[in-house]
């Protein structure tokens, strides 16, 4: 019976023995966020991650409820971050798993979140002089968001997690899944995808550099003289050739340089490979492009001293070959400089080594029709004359530099649009002014003041259309009927504003009125929920509910809905004072109710 009493004591005490590891390892459920149906947990405990000791984070919950991944496209740069804490202990770098992607609705984006269920890891990388028990305080900060609406960001710090570092080589093994790249290998998978073509069409630029009308004219003279200096000697043609693609192909390791020293400069401040999210980013290389057009076009052009391209014919032999291929390439920057500027733009969106090998096949492809003609001669008789044709091609390239433009500002956020569009077309004006308002024989004076007026127009003209002050920004979430309903059942007033992209007096209101700091800090005041309500097509729901809910016919039109039930109506081309004296009769939302409302505005 004694016995009994033993082995029955002794399975009591392994029993407690292993509820105290695993109470030492382990951690209740703690809920993050919930939003109706929506919810999300996280639990956690003490692990191994391959040969690191650490805390596992794990993640539970529901589909429709995530939080993002990363910085850059972050709400408000709210992306998921966990940070862990314990005197005489410190914690490396937050090991997540892969994350997923979405478009997000508000700006039609792809952007990398976290959702429902996943795992990290926060590796320890030393604690005091011996092992030990240490108690750690974890905290999780971030923006939770659904498909529809997207909640307060939080930080939540949670109960202190006891850690047995004694015992950290019996800790569980642990997995976070496939662990997410860095943002350098995700720019390089995502390049690795469309090199093949990127390598195409560098050779494509190189040889279209050639038929550009500062070097067609030239190069039969250029592929003459080598062939002249090499004599009857075949190889001897060949060997010169092979010396002036080298030449060439030393100008392009010149710009492969200067793309390596910008990348590496700034890479680590800017995160180049992530900037074609970022609205500044967009916006600079979208009016980049337009300018670069109107080069192709001729509106203004850039030479190279005179002092520089005599240099041109000067030299002999195998060095003599070498510098003229550099000169040559150089020469051809006056004509295919929109060419080489998007080019290096490209590049740096890129890894390095995808980048520099692209820049490199330009030069290659301009070299390429060099080194058939000093092989082959005769060919020199079959090439087409100069004429209207080479810029006509110079042109076709200003139209597709104009398309890549449309296309970045297409991508930038609705409200920005119209400002960077009209800006582009006044941006074109000045350069328009710069290059076609003068002529080589107008003097300097002149000409100084008229370049001078133009600089100045784009400048002012640039702060007033492109500056961003993002104190004087409403966050508008866009129209959907069943926010707005909650909104009004939970006492909350609402401003919605119909707009339509194609309503040019829709644009001046918001300009004149909702971009005004006055208006912006009044709305975030009495804690207004701000809609904008697209009527852009006919099949829109709030063009249908326009009519059909609010009996307005046209925009633009605001329409205040009050705490009390009632309803303001601003139709037409309003004023900011039109607007404030609505909004000054409502009463003022604390701070700490705002907070508290947990439908906001999309980020």
């Amino acid at each position: 019976m004694k016995s009994k009493y033993v082995v029955l004591g002794g399975l009591i005490c392994v029993f407690l023995s292993f509820f105290n590891a695993a109470n030492a390892l382990a951690y209740d459920v703690i809920e993050l966020q919930t939003y109706k149906q929506e919810h999300s947990s996280v639990t956690l405990k003490a692990g191994r991650l391959g040969e690191k000791a650490g805390i596992s984070v794990v993640f539970t919950g529901t589909d429709d409820l995530h939080y993002y991944a990363k910085k850059e496209t972050a709400g408000g740069g709210y992306n998921l971050t966990i940070k862990a804490e314990a005197a005489g202990m410190t914690f490396g770098e937050t090991i997540f798993g892969a994350w997923g992607t979405m478009v997000e609705p508000a700006t039609n984006k792809t952007i990398e979140i976290f959702v429902g269920d996943f795992a990290a890891f926060v590796p320890v990388e030393s604690y005091g002089p011996e092992a030990g028990t240490f108690d750690v305080t974890v905290s999780i900060s971030g923006l939770a968001c659904t498909s529809k609406i997207c909640l307060m960001p939080f930080t939540k710090e949670l109960p202190p997690l006891t850690l047995d570092t004694s015992k950290s080589d019996s800790w569980p093994v642990v997995t976070v899944g496939e662990q997410a790249a860095s943002t350098q290998k995700i720019a390089s998978k995502s390049a690795s995808y469309s090199a093949p073509i990127a390598f195409a069409l560098a050779i494509l630029a190189g040889l279209i550099l050639n038929v550009m009308p500062c070097v067609w004219p030239v190069l039969p003279i250029i592929v003459t003289r080598l062939w002249n200096e090499a004599g009857e000697k075949r190889s001897r043609s060949i060997t010169l050739g092979l010396a002036f693609s080298a030449g060439i192909l030393c100008f392009f390791a010149a710009i492969a340089a200067l793309n390596l020293i910008l990348l590496f400069g700034y890479d680590r401040v800017f995160q180049w490979g992530d900037q074609f999210r970022s609205p500044v980013f967009l916006t600079v290389m979208g009016l980049l492009m337009v300018v670069l057009g109107l080069f192709m076009f001729g509106i203004f052009n850039i030479g190279i001293p005179a002092s520089v391209t005599g240099k041109a014919g000067s030299g002999k032999g195998l060095t003599g070959a070498v510098g003229m291929g550099f000169l040559a390439a150089l020469l051809a920057t006056p004509c295919g400089f929109a060419v080489l500027a998007a080019a290096v733009a490209w590049a740096q969106t890129q890894h390095w080594a995808v980048a520099t090998f692209t820049l490199m096949l330009i030069g290659v492809g301009m070299a390429i029709p060099y080194l058939i003609l000093v092989c082959v001669p005769g060919l020199l008789n079959k090439l087409p004359k100069p004429g209207a044709w080479m810029e006509h091609i110079k042109h076709a390239m200003g139209f597709l530099l104009l398309l890549i433009a449309v296309k970045m500002i297409m991508a930038l956020p609705d409200e920005m649009k119209s400002n960077v569009l009209v800006y582009a077309v006044i941006l074109s004006f000045c350069t328009w002014m710069w290059g076609c308002w003068v002529v080589f024989s107008t003097p300097f004076k002149r000409k100084v003041q008229i370049r001078v007026i133009a600089v100045v127009l784009a400048v002012v003209c640039g702060f007033g259309f492109l500056a961003s002050d993002k104190e004087a920004h409403i966050d508008w979430q866009p129209y959907d009927a069943t926010v707005i309903q909650a909104a009004k059942e939970s006492g909350q007033g609402v401003l919605i504003k119909f707009t339509a992209d194609w309503c040019t007096t829709c644009a001046i209101v918001d300009k004149l009125v909702y971009q005004r700091k006055d208006i912006v800090k009044l709305v975030e005041r009495k804690g207004l929920l701000a809609i904008k309500a697209d009527t852009t097509t006919a099949e829109m729901k709030a063009t249908i509910d326009l009519s059909s809910v609010y009996n307005e016919p046209a925009v633009p039109v605001t329409i205040i809905l009050l705490p009390d039930g009632g309803e303001k109506h601003l139709p037409g081309f309003i004023k900011k004072e039109d607007v404030r004296e609505v909004l000054e009769g409502l009463p003022d939302v604390p701070a700490g109710e705002r907070e508290e409302n947990q439908v906001m505005e999309s980020w």
